[in-house]
């Protein structure tokens, strides 16, 4: 019984090497094609790049997410509720001695679903190994993820929702039964070989979870949908990445700040650091209340925080088109912008916090939108419903 485990192991690698020196593409393969499929994911998730408030990942963001990334639930900051629920998860699996249950974290860029996942791994005192589904383009590249898995190690696949079908099916019986299905040859001669896989957790991040099938929605044991994050919890998170980025901060300033971040921490802490630099230029180094509205005004990012391109297409509605409704193709072309940009970018932030409306016949401006562009509504326009008039 003791040479049976290293048999099986010794078995289990000398057929993945069969599968490489076939033909099937292993992981080691497909290093160009992934770094082609993350530029077109970049392309795709930041249209906008010089949008100092987009909440998708810049370049500039990268090394300071690392520096400003909890390690621990403890230290992570808000969504409690979702905390509260995954420290019981996380001490239920350590105690039976087994991985943790699949795991999928869903909602807008930049709320922290990537800090999640590491937190996740290093709670269960366990490596994580991140990819995405773009870089997943065939199942060889699969199967190149799931064999160098240890006991228990968490496989996080970022835009989950973007896999293939074919990688998808693949990743079914991986994720229920911890077993690979790998195809040798083809013709009649094509066989099935079936690689045992030690178990693991898998964690999913996506922020289109309509985009997801219902077959890989279901093997999800547990589904964490991120909110955006009110501006008391911001405030301690501009002051926690104030401290780790030696930045003297007062409590003015990190609420001028935390007022401006559209409810996003990655926002946030990008504000953070811009407005350091003119604290530093133009002040004596500390960030306060003054320095943060001079510096976010000069970046053309207002109380609410709205920039330029978000009040240019109110001011677009409320004045070229009366309120509204105006259609998302002409606003498109009043805006010189492609129509999923319009969607995809401008609009959540603007639908979320109640400037805009959506009609059948179109966008509205509502009354909160005048407000904010100090302009007086019509009568009977800016987003008024037919309910409003009937009395």
């Amino acid at each position: 019984m003791g040479a049976t485990g290293p048999r099986r192991e010794q078995a289990r690698h000398d057929t993945f090497d069969a599968v490489a020196g076939s033909g099937f593409p292993t992981a080691m393969s497909t290093t160009k094609g992934r770094g082609k499929a993350k530029g077109r994911d970049a392309e795709q998730e930041s249209p906008s790049p010089d949008r100092l408030v987009a909440p998708a990942i810049r370049e500039d963001d990268a090394k300071f997410d690392r520096l400003c990334r909890p390690g621990t639930l403890d230290e992570y900051i808000g969504q409690e509720k979702h905390k509260s629920n995954l420290r019981v998860f996380v001490e239920a699996a350590r105690r039976r001695g087994e991985p943790l249950d699949h795991v999928l974290l869903c909602g807008p860029p930049g709320l922290g679903k990537t800090t999640l996942a590491f937190i996740l791994a290093n709670e269960m005192g366990v490596q994580v190994h991140s990819t995405s589904g773009p870089a997943i383009e065939h199942k060889g590249a699969l199967a190149g993820q799931l064999t160098r898995l240890e006991d228990r190690d968490v496989l996080f696949i970022d835009e989950i929702h973007r896999l293939t079908a074919t990688v998808e099916e693949t990743l079914y019986p991986a994720i229920e039964s911890f077993q690979l299905d790998v195809m040798m040859g083809d013709g009649p001669h094509a066989s099935s070989i079936q690689l045992d896989l030690r178990p693991f957790t898998l964690v999913g991040a996506t922020t289109r979870t309509g985009l997801l099938t219902s077959p890989l929605l279901s093997r999800f044991g547990y589904v964490v949908r991120l909110d955006f994050y009110p501006v008391e919890e911001l405030l301690q998170i501009v002051r926690r990445s104030a401290t780790l980025m030696h930045i003297e901060i007062d409590q003015g300033g990190a609420t001028a700040i935390a007022q401006r971040s559209r409810g996003t921490p990655r926002v946030a802490n990008r504000l953070l650091r811009r407005v350091s630099d003119f604290a530093l230029v133009l002040g004596d180094g500390k960030v306060n209340a003054q320095i943060a509205r001079e510096a976010c005004e000069r970046l053309g990012i207002d109380d609410g925080g709205l920039d330029e391109m978000d009040r240019r297409l109110l001011t677009i509605i409320v004045e070229a088109y009366e309120g509204g409704p105006v259609g998302l193709d002409t606003l498109a072309a009043a805006m010189a912008e492609p129509r999923d940009t319009i969607e995809d970018v401008y609009e959540p932030f603007l639908l979320q916090q109640g400037y805009l409306g959506r009609t059948p016949r179109g966008r509205i401006a509502t009354r909160k939108a005048y407000e904010h562009l100090g302009i007086r509504r019509p009568e009977g326009k800016g987003g008024t419903t037919p309910q409003e008039t009937l009395f």
